[in-house]
């Protein structure tokens, strides 16, 4: 099955997974993405059936749309992620903590539940669709997923929802509407064993905050978070919603999320090392510097870690701090740089910085790359 999707941030970098809804495009998450990069690769796709994802003969099934997650991160060499699905999304990330509890390391199961709805609502839906189109729904729908409030104020936001849920292909639309009829997780939910976080909203009509304190109830290493919003809420509050993952999955402290970039930064030996050398003499500055530099500055969301690294390797180098250079050569690599923009922003050194500087900078960015095996002719 031919999946589509976005994996964007930096390589070394743990990966976040985002599932959709049903009638949405990965792109329900665009919001969040900026929030969250300073921390993680963010893989989008869209659901089998549903934007430019083969929309194959239905109906299909939460297991059968589990297994293409599994496929995906199997075919990009992920080993591990974190996991967020809405709605569809946190239905087939159940059957992901049931099923494949070692690939994930925690999951957000968000405004969903253990069932969801009844055969009889499916089945009209289903029906309706098949006669009618999405338009038949759409106001409604639309109605569902966003508060009053939310609605009145972001008119635009609503119509570009709208606008992507009417072009849903109905037969994929309708398949995943069986699937959500026929998944059961109500007495396996307790069987999840990965740590979990449960999101819904105070007004959502489909999965409601009784469904939610089940969940929470049941799966063991569960925690519930209610946010203002109905059924999208992660449309509705992206920046909340953003730091609620971020709350979870890193931690809800500046020094957490400073030392979780940091590793993703300089990487875990590196970071490691330094850890073992703190004493009482300089434990104030690491905490410093972890929690400054880290965690307040480098997880900013307007400027990428990519952008962060070449602008850092430039005010070294004017700096002439040679062990501090190379070590953030070695980071820029960690960040997605690539050798040929390193060398490019050494030569913008030498014009503004001094031919000298600019030549330091080099033998300490080739004597970096000989440490650790990169290939740099023809760059």
């Amino acid at each position: 099955m031919k999946t589509h999707y976005k994996l964007q941030g930096t390589p070394n970098s743990p990966v976040l997974i985002f599932s959709n809804s049903l009638g949405s495009e990965m792109m329900m998450w665009d919001e969040l993405v900026p929030h969250l990069l300073p921390y993680f690769r963010i893989l989008q796709y869209d659901t089998r059936g549903h934007g430019g994802s083969e929309t194959t003969p239905g109906p299909y099934s939460i297991e059968k749309l589990g297994k293409d997650v599994i496929e995906l991160m199997n075919d990009l060499d992920i080993e591990t992620a974190y996991y967020c699905g809405l709605s569809m999304g946190g239905l087939i990330g159940q059957w992901l903590g049931l099923n494949h509890p070692n690939r994930f390391k925690k999951l957000v199961l968000s405004n969903t539940g253990a069932k969801i709805g009844n055969d009889e609502r499916w089945n009209t839906r289903i029906e309706t669709i098949n006669k009618q189109g999405m338009q038949a729904i759409a106001n409604e729908t639309m109605e569902r997923w966003f508060t009053e409030d939310f609605r009145r104020h972001k008119p635009q936001r609503v119509a570009d929802t709208k606008a992507m849920f009417l072009r849903c292909n109905t037969a994929g639309y309708t398949s995943c509407c069986a699937a959500i009829r026929d998944a059961d997780f109500r007495e396996k939910v307790q069987n999840i064993s990965v740590e979990t976080l449960i999101i819904t909203g105070d007004e959502d009509p489909v999965t409601n905050v009784e469904q939610a304190e089940f969940l929470a109830n049941k799966i063991p290493f569960a925690h519930l978070k209610v946010l203002h919003a109905r059924h999208l809420t992660s449309t509705e509050l992206p920046k909340e919603y953003a730091h609620t993952l971020i709350d979870f999955l890193v931690g809800d402290t500046t020094y957490a999320k400073g030392m979780h970039v940091r590793r993703t930064v300089l990487g875990n030996a590196y970071v490691d090392k330094a850890n073992e050398k703190i004493n009482a003499f300089n434990t104030d500055f690491q905490s410093f510097i972890t929690n400054y530099a880290w965690g307040e500055i480098w997880t900013r969301p307007n400027l990428s870690k990519h952008s962060r690294s070449l602008i850092t390797i430039a005010m070294l180098i004017a700096l002439d701090k040679k062990a501090e250079l190379k070590l953030h050569l070695k980071a820029a690599l960690n960040n997605g740089v690539t050798v040929s923009e390193i060398k490019e922003v050494i030569l913008q050194a030498g014009v503004y910085c001094g031919v000298p500087a600019a030549n330091e900078a080099f033998a300490s960015a080739q004597e970096l790359f000989k440490e650790i095996g990169v290939v740099y002719e023809n760059t």
